[in-house]
């Protein structure tokens, strides 16, 4: 006989599960001390929040199942906005929270929350197990559902006493079937056919790639495509990475904060193939701008997702990768020439903003330097923010990865992701670009990566301000700047010392590319402060 506790860590090694970021409390100590004899790696992160977004960012890389673990309570609502980060963003993750003893649930006892209910509509689906023999099967469904299909998170809410209550026998199940879930991953082969059709008629077609193109572990088929059709390319954030920045097809990312010939040439296109994009408001502001003069194909495996934003003519439910590597195999003949040569004229004679000046950092031209001194395969990292505008603007992205949180928006992901991308992928430089506002939301996870050992880079755009939200006050409210105003900041090089960190400050490019030189040859982790103009716009 065995405990449901015992049951949980035999799940997550038959799972094939190596490590799980979590913060203990009393309600889920059956499940850590049981935990305690396995070879599974645990990481204490430093609030619960941080759990989820290491187990974001773990996963990202490693193209594993995230696995994350609070107690009950405050434990698990401060997961809540983690979990709710790595909905939007299709991030595979399996949250496991403690729960109070059954026969308390309903009475408001200490450190009770209905966190299955809390997290309804940002988890693909919730378990709460009332007894230690359900255990097996949920786990083994969870993983399931959290990375078939599109992505996302899965909770699994466990009492304490189911925990510590025994099973007679232990038996993982070798599948999961779930009744109704059935994810289609083949296109329909008349789609398919339809999809050929417009982009044989098109002369000015486009292809958007978005982040359904990573979760399908689709890069080499979206790549393929691209080479035989000859079409010109452009990114949500989410897709950003699966195409190096110099590849000829490709124009970076598109939208309010994209690239400016990326935005032209979607205005121009007569064609626009999405593949595993939802084209959010931040992507296109006004869809129907676009479906006046496109054609639209739309391929995702979220039924649920085509059509909700954009008019789509072609839609197409199945696997981005699957659907892709059937539509290049019958692809005839590469698109027009001269369309996608005059787009790439765009991008050559596209000016490069953001020149040096006196007394601060230029913060995009720095990215510049930055980005041309990474090894190939870096790994970077931005908050959300005027930071995350910057790095993505002016980071060339080569055979790396990008991670942000896109769809929520969530401040002070970007150093507990580095701390998961990280332990994914030990060998790879990961670089973290942050505003001072979202550093200090998560500077407490400094003592994670110490704790670790892990040589993160982090790069502070400090102008002592929250600068997008500034902006938006100067454009749309009278320049009338009201709680955005960071004072109070602390010394970060004082601070980076404090934790047995390396740090400087630089308030030149000149000083700013001499200490990132130094910073990227360190074996340690690495706090760069770079003082930066309030007034330096986010384009």
């Amino acid at each position: 006989m065995i405990t449901g506790a015992q049951a949980m860590v035999k799940c997550l090694e038959a799972e094939g599960t190596e490590v799980v970021f979590g913060y203990p409390g009393a309600t889920i100590c059956p499940f850590y001390d049981t935990l305690y004899y396995s070879c599974i790696r645990h990481v204490l992160v430093r609030t619960e929040q941080n759990a989820a977004h290491c187990a974001s960012g773990y996963s990202r890389i490693s193209d594993k199942v995230g696995v994350c673990v609070s107690t009950s309570g405050p434990g698990a609502t401060n997961l809540i906005t983690g979990i709710a980060t790595a909905y939007m963003d299709s991030i595979p993750l399996v949250a496991i929270t403690g729960q109070v003893s059954l026969d308390d649930l309903g009475k408001d006892v200490f450190q009770e929350a209905d966190v299955t209910g809390a997290c309804e509509s940002f988890v693909k689906h919730s378990f709460l197990i009332t007894e230690a023999s359900e255990i097996p099967k949920a786990f083994k469904e969870a993983f399931y559902i959290a990375k078939s299909g599109r992505p996302g998170p899965v909770l699994i809410d466990i009492p304490v006493d189911v925990q510590t209550q025994l099973m007679e026998d232990f038996t993982y199940p070798e599948k999961a079937d779930i009744l109704g879930y059935k994810p289609k991953t083949k296109g329909h082969s008349l789609q398919i056919k339809r999809a050929l059709s417009l982009i044989s008629e098109s002369k000015r077609p486009l292809i958007c790639c978005g982040g359904g193109v990573v979760s399908s572990g689709g890069r080499k088929e979206f790549m393929d495509f691209v080479t035989k059709s000859g079409i010109p390319v452009v990114s949500t954030m989410m897709g950003i990475g699966v195409m190096p920045m110099n590849h000829p097809n490709y124009l970076g990312m598109m939208g309010s904060h994209g690239r400016s010939y990326a935005n032209r040439a979607l205005q121009e296109c007569d064609l626009l193939i999405l593949c595993g994009a939802r084209v959010a408001d931040r992507a296109v502001s006004e869809p129907e701008l676009i479906t006046r003069h496109a054609k639209v194909i739309h391929i995702d495996i979220d039924p649920a997702e085509i059509g909700k934003n954009i008019h789509v003519d072609v839609p197409i439910v199945g696997d981005v990768k699957s659907v892709l590597a059937d539509i290049t195999a019958l692809l005839q003949e590469p698109s027009s020439r001269a369309w996608a040569e005059k787009v790439q004229s765009y991008k050559r004679n596209a000016p490069l903003r953001g020149e040096p000046t006196e007394n601060y950092v230029e913060p995009r031209s720095f990215v510049r330097a930055l980005s041309a001194a990474c090894e190939e395969d870096a790994i970077l990292l931005a908050d959300p923010g005027q930071s995350q505008i910057w790095a993505v603007i002016n980071f060339s992205q080569k055979n790396g990865r990008f991670l942000s949180s896109g769809g929520l928006g969530t401040m002070g992901y970007a150093i507990p992701a580095a701390v998961g991308a990280k332990i994914a992928s030990p060998s790879s430089q990961v670089i973290t670009v942050c505003g001072d506002g979202a550093f200090q939301m998560s500077m407490c996870e400094l003592a994670t990566i110490v704790q670790n050992n892990l040589a993160v880079k982090i790069i502070i755009m400090d102008n002592k301000r929250l600068g997008m939200v500034r902006e938006i006050q100067n454009l749309k409210f009278g320049g009338r700047h009201f709680g955005t105003h960071l004072g109070g900041n602390p010394d970060f090089v004082a601070i980076a010392a404090a934790y047995g960190m390396e740090g400087a400050l630089a308030t030149s490019n000149e000083e700013a590319e001499k200490y990132m030189k130094e910073m990227l040859k360190s074996k340690k982790s690495y706090i760069l402060v770079l003082k930066v103009d309030p007034e330096t716009p986010t384009i």
